[in-house]
């Protein structure tokens, strides 16, 4: 019987994708992605939180958000974030600050989203089309598409919470019939649950943020071995935050630091899984197409003047 390609060619397409990890700079992608979720995370968890609040209590979300940070992040940089979202709570009485303030929530919130998207571009080769008069409507469809993202993730936190709690009760009629092996279940069960519900979302980022043509088997592969290393670093991430003196040294700005490093490490993995998805897409003899958006782009080197020649579609723009 045949092994699955992804088998095959796993140790290659990770090698390949390493190097491209490099040749991309992907760490200051990274750094800059860290650099605006410190801006961006507030006004969307308040978003989420908004969203979310139509099905159930906010109290009750608050309580389980602030449960899932701290078990990503550690209990004070956790405990940083809740009090950034309390100080940036809207004012409920209707005015001009408050819809100022809420168009400035939308602008904050969708900032994660749009780096993400320059980055995947980026590291997929591929740029928006520069042409006159179509950049005011790109950056409009960009922004309604992150703040789309960030209303589903709102749903997301719902059905998570939601399928936790029949998870739990599950567990607790399996503790009454089978106590010896019950710990070992909720162990799987909760792997499961959460590598499935990880696999989901980047697997959403990879398909609608990039401004390119991909195909759902090419971006669940992607997704599903992104997840993997995501949940394996987030193990290693939480290690090495538990033992090293960072938050100590860094004194009151330590959580900050903390969160800082966090998404810093995590969004490295998540490029890692962009490079890895478009070795495989190549390795399997396809092409990531770019939408009506956007166009290829190459670059390539030049001894003489060491300069770059970059390439869009058939038009090839040369140095001076």
């Amino acid at each position: 019987m045949e092994k699955p390609f992804i088998i095959r060619h796993g140790w290659e397409l990770l090698k390949c994708a390493g190097n491209d990890f490099m040749e991309d700079k992907v760490l200051k992608l990274s750094a800059s992605l860290a650099y605006s979720t410190v801006f961006s995370i507030a006004p969307m968890l308040i978003i989420i939180l908004f969203f979310s609040d139509i099905f159930l209590g906010r109290e009750a979300l608050e309580g389980n958000l602030y449960g899932q940070l701290r078990d990503l992040v550690g209990a004070s940089a956790a405990s940083q974030i809740q009090d950034v979202v309390a100080n940036s709570y809207l004012s409920p009485d209707v005015g001009w600050s408050t819809i100022i303030g809420f168009a400035t929530l939308i602008v904050g919130a969708t900032g994660v989203f749009t780096e993400i998207q320059d980055s995947i571009n980026l590291i997929w080769r591929l740029k928006t089309k520069p042409r006159k008069g179509r950049g005011l409507l790109k950056i409009l469809l960009t922004r309604l598409l992150s703040f789309s993202l960030v209303a589903s993730l709102g749903f997301v936190l719902v059905v998570s919470l939601v399928l936790h709690g029949l998870i739990e009760v599950l567990m607790d009629r399996l503790t009454t019939l089978f106590p010896d092996v019950t710990v070992v279940a909720v162990y799987i069960v909760n792997l499961l649950f959460t590598f499935i519900v990880i696999s989901a979302l980047f697997a959403v980022i990879f398909k609608v943020l990039p401004d390119a043509k991909v195909k759902w088997r090419h971006v669940w592969v992607g997704a599903m071995v992104t997840a993997l290393l995501f949940m394996i670093g987030k193990s290693g991430i939480g290690l090495y935050l538990g033992s090293s003196k960072i938050g100590t040294t860094y004194g009151a700005a330590g959580s900050l630091v903390i969160l800082l490093i966090w998404v810093y490490y995590s969004s490295a993995i998540l490029y890692f899984g962009a490079e890895f998805t478009r070795q495989y897409v190549q390795k399997k003899g396809e092409r990531i197409f770019p939408n009506d958006y956007a166009v290829w782009v190459e670059q390539v080197e030049m001894e003489t003047k060491g300069q770059m020649i970059e390439k869009k579609g058939t038009e090839t723009i040369t140095p001076p």
